[in-house]
């Protein structure tokens, strides 16, 4: 699992026009869901389920 920073460097991740992350694969929006285990939060796409980890 990537971080969200190197899924945008990648191309794996996108932003759009507000602002918000979208899979570049599926072009849906991210969800976002708290990892209790780890620091940080998990973004993941409803669509293909491919997940990025959010330090911070």
């Amino acid at each position: 699992m990537d971080s969200v920073r190197k899924g945008l460097r990648a191309g794996d991740i996108e932003k759009d026009t507000y602002e918000r992350l979208q899979c570049a694969a599926c072009e849906a929006s991210l969800e976002t869901r708290d990892d209790p285990d780890n620091v940080g939060q998990v973004r993941t796409c409803p669509e293909c389920g491919s997940e990025w980890r959010r330090l911070g």
